[in-house]
């Protein structure tokens, strides 16, 4: 996730069983959130949408709400432009990962497979078995979503866990909890699935006159 001007190069999956869907007679019509991811995976090999995002201190005090564009084509391409309160990008056009911050113009690049890892954008956007890096525990149901939570196996993946509300097939809202007690929360919005995209969706060329730091 972008939070705090770092790169949420981020991400979405599921869980979710029929105990407590059964609580609910609406509820009890949707699928659970693991059977709704596991059709967002398969089904859905290219997105376009609109996120918002907001970020939580562990004492309750907000950062700015941040809001733009994505784009995503799997496995591994994806655009992720912050327009408002400030711009940046981050991109990935599935071998490189580039974070450009027009206000510093500064370029970091880095290998997508060391930048993404067990990270929540490896659940969005990637194309794998989600439990490989994951565990995956059902949540209750709330605000009209399938909830799942996703625990990083590997404890250096810089987040405790991530909560993930589908509906429809689709992810609608992210919660990441990050190692400093950050909760960074996402709503994604007017998704397109599998849209024709340009050739040149995912290429990223510096601009003339950035500093390029390769991580």
């Amino acid at each position: 996730m972008l939070g705090s001007r770092r790169p949420w190069a981020v991400a979405i999956a599921t869980a979710t069983t029929a105990a407590w869907l059964s609580l609910s007679p609406l509820a009890a019509l949707a699928a659970d959130a693991r059977t709704q991811l596991k059709a967002f995976v398969s089904q859905v090999n290219s997105a376009t949408g609109k996120f918002t995002q907001t970020t939580t201190g562990p004492q309750g005090g907000a950062q700015r709400a941040q809001s733009g564009d994505f784009a995503f084509q799997r496995p591994g391409k994806f655009k992720w432009a912050v327009s408002q309160p400030y711009e940046q990008l981050v991109i990935s056009d599935g071998q490189q990962l580039f974070q450009y911050d027009p206000d510093l113009a500064q370029v970091t690049t880095r290998q997508v497979d060391q930048a993404i890892g067990t990270s929540p954008a490896a659940i969005l956007f990637g194309s794998g078995d989600l439990e490989q890096a994951f565990d995956v525990t059902p949540l209750p149901a709330r605000d009209g979503l399938e909830w799942l939570r996703a625990k990083p196996r590997n404890a250096d993946a810089g987040f405790a866990q991530v909560d993930i509300g589908l509906q429809n097939n689709l992810p609608s809202r992210v919660e990441l909890l990050d190692s400093f007690g950050q909760t960074t929360r996402v709503d994604l919005s007017q998704i397109q699935s599998n849209p024709s995209l340009p050739a040149n969706e995912f290429r990223f060329v510096p601009p003339a006159g950035v500093d390029v730091v390769k991580m």
